[in-house]
């Protein structure tokens, strides 16, 4: 008999996942039924690797159909229809299994019939327009149970714009054309590049987080942080910054990873004495840059590669700079606010040393290490899949480091054998590296002391699969908003009219780019914001005169910071949850705190030597660090009131103004900039020197 769960504490990570992050809102398994759940989630990651590293040279046609049939298939497994439905426990009404089977038939035909459909092009016949009907309704109904209605909004009007087009241009037609560019087309549509993307990157890169997460990166990285701010002033929320920023090199949700990493940290940060808003503030704003955090930077990062054509690699060590800045606003923010609030660290003897840590745990981070490394010789798919496999192997490790044979004598194993393979019988990388994480898997049966035990590796590829799930929806949502764009040359229309009036101010150009982009993704996925933002906005923003990188990640930050811009704030949401605070007043302080990440595009989109773009010199881009950090530190001075000594209103009024000059990269704006921070600055160090000369008195 089903029955209702019950009410569980409203600070557990897994309901607020279930009450914020539509990924988490899953049906309820108990008992036979999970674990039938959990045996198709492994399946079909495993699916995905063979289909990555064995099969990777079928045809798109194949793969693509098979890979969005079989998402739809385990998605609406995944995902009731409803709230009601996913109270019940084991409840799959009849309709969920018929849409789900429906799912593999219509996808599967196309993937069957591929060389039908190729000859006839847009001569499609009825039935064709009929599944591609089916096809495409299905993915609108996943899209709302796993994504929201926003997206659906925004596509639906999008469609409804393409068939209006096509009836005015050809009436007789007009069906067949648009469902044949919406669900058989690779060039637009569905099966364009955000599914391309998801299937051969984006799925992958997932996996690899769930496994890292399982491996206890999370909590090194904690301790990490511990040991580099954790006894500094205001120290618990540095150690949120710092060990969000790194968390963010794997994590592709901000509300994930806020309520991963803030279940620790906000917490920390209540009991040395910040308010629970700027605790719950300083997790929101730190697991949002997580996705501007290389080396993956969430999933919209690799469509970025695809769209623009600009290797994925490239745009890691573009990003390098602008994250960084990022990064330190926050840190600078709260470092400000804890001396104006009189805050102490952590106590010493609570901090584990550095230098031990590494020492301890430090192999955790290899698999990252390979992954950068790998992404200078293969393509970010295959380099996905080395990094799972040296998860895997260092995840052979024992605990028990005394037991040398279990210790180190496992991991070697699967190492050989990729060597072996590799190198010796020189069989293909794919399948080399495929049979040496099926040898890892199988030699974690050999001990008990391994970090990831049969179980966790099953767990590593069911969270892998079920993350998996909402990305490809939106980017196979996505894609229809693109292929209405390309087939409608909306886009080129867009161009024509605003160019010519963006050429009268580029502030007004970038600040309306930007007000789009917020708007947008405050109901839509970051994934399909940046296909729909890149589709209309970016290729203004490129004809007037910005490069083309700079242009995609002006819109890429923007329609990150939705989640903590209110009044649609999840990741500030879900902060203030586990802090117990005014949502609204926490998702303000988010924004403030996050104030970095709505300056910093606007420099590289000025100035795009930031982004390692036309670099006139090494010493030109010295200075454009040094003064967007000045800019930073000066913001950070006239928000939080307080740098030695609280600051009079109009000096934060120069400090922020001082900030905003120094965004545009003229000599005289600099000039003006540096002046206005310097003498705030000045007085607060006299200030400083006088109190401290009292006090020795």
């Amino acid at each position: 008999m089903n029955h209702l769960h019950h009410h569980t504490d409203e600070t557990d990570p897994a309901k607020l996942l279930q009450e914020l992050d539509r990924d988490s809102k899953s049906r309820s398994l108990t008992g036979g039924w999970k674990t039938a759940m959990t045996v198709l989630f492994v399946l079909y990651s495993v699916t995905m690797i063979v289909m990555a590293l064995v099969v990777s040279g079928a045809t798109q046609y194949t793969r693509l159909p098979v890979f969005v049939g079989m998402t739809l298939f385990v998605g609406y497994l995944k995902y009731p229809a409803s709230k009601r439905d996913a109270l019940r426990d084991n409840y799959f009404p009849w309709y969920d299994v018929l849409l789900a089977f429906a799912s593999l038939i219509v996808f599967f035909y196309y993937a069957v019939m591929q060389k039908k459909i190729i000859q006839m092009a847009n001569r499609i016949g009825t039935t064709q327009i009929i599944i591609g009907i089916i096809g495409i309704l299905l993915l609108v109904e996943l899209c709302r149970r796993s994504t929201g209605i926003p997206l659906i909004v925004v596509v639906g009007l999008f469609t409804v714009y393409g068939a209006w087009w096509l009836t005015n241009n050809n009436p007789k037609t007009a069906l067949r054309n648009l469902i044949y560019n919406l669900f058989y087309n690779l060039n637009c549509g569905i099966f364009s590049s955000p599914i391309t993307v998801c299937a051969s990157f984006i799925v992958l890169f997932i996996i690899l987080g769930s496994f890292l997460e399982k491996t206890g990166i999370g909590t090194f990285f904690v301790d990490l942080a511990n040991s580099i701010a954790g006894a500094s002033v205001g120290g618990p929320a540095k150690v949120a910054v710092i060990s969000s920023a790194l968390e963010g090199m794997y994590s592709g949700s901000s509300v994930a990873n806020t309520v991963g990493s803030g279940s620790i940290t906000i917490p920390t940060m209540k009991k040395v004495g910040y308010k629970p808003e700027f605790a719950a503030a300083v997790e929101a704003a730190a697991s949002t840059g997580g996705q501007i955090m290389p080396p993956i930077m969430g999933a919209a990062a690799f469509l970025m590669a695809e769209i623009t054509g600009i290797p994925y690699a490239s745009i890691v060590v573009a990003a390098i700079l602008p994250a960084a800045l990022y990064f330190t606003g926050i840190f600078l923010m709260v470092h400000f606010e804890g001396k104006r609030l009189g805050l102490k660290g952590l106590p010493k003897d609570s901090i584990p040393h550095f230098f031990r840590l590494l020492a301890k745990s430090g192999y955790l981070l290899i698999p990252v290490v390979i992954l950068v490394i790998c992404m200078n010789y293969y393509t970010a798919g295959m380099s996905a899949c080395f990094a799972i496999l040296f998860a895997l192997i260092i995840s052979l490790i024992g605990r028990d480091k005394r037991d040398l044979l279990r210790s180190v004598g496992l991991p070697l194993i699967p190492l050989a054998v990729l060597v072996v393979l590799w190198q010796v019988i020189k069989i293909d990388t794919g399948t080399a590296v495929f049979v040496s994480m099926v040898v890892a898997v199988l030699c974690s049966f050999l001990t008990r002391s391994a970090i990831l035990s049969p179980r966790l590796v099953a767990e590593g590829l069911q969270g892998g699969a079920g993350s998996s799930i909402g990305v490809a929806v939106a980017c196979a949502m996505a894609g229809i908003i693109s292929g209405v764009v390309s087939m409608t040359a909306l886009g080129t229309t867009l161009v024509a009219v605003i160019v010519p009036l963006a050429q009268k101010s580029v502030f007004l150009a970038l600040f309306c780019t930007m007000a789009a982009c917020i708007v947008l993704g405050m109901g839509v996925p970051t994934t399909a914001n940046y296909v729909i933002m890149a589709t209309i906005t970016a290729p203004i923003l490129i004809k007037m005169g910005l490069p083309t990188l700079a242009a995609h990640m002006f819109v890429f930050y923007f329609g990150i910071v939705a989640d903590i811009t209110p009044p649609v704030a999840l990741a500030a949401y879900a902060g203030s949850a586990i802090a117990h605070s005014n949502p609204l007043k926490t998702g303000v302080a988010a924004t403030k705190l996050a104030i970095g990440a709505f300056i910093i595009p606007y420099i590289f989109a000025l100035n795009p030597s930031l982004l390692f773009i036309d670099v006139e010199s090494v010493w030109a881009l010295i200075a454009i660090m040094v003064t967007s950090v000045i800019g930073m530190a000066g913001i950070a001075m006239g928000m939080t009131g307080h740098a030695h000594a609280p600051i009079p209103w109009f000096m934060r009024i120069m400090l922020l103004a001082g900030g905003v000059f120094l965004i545009d990269p003229s000599p005289v704006s600099d000039l003006i900039g540096l002046l206005l921070i310097g003498i705030p600055v000045a007085c607060q160090l006299l200030q400083g020197r006088k109190r401290k000369a009292v006090t020795a008195s």
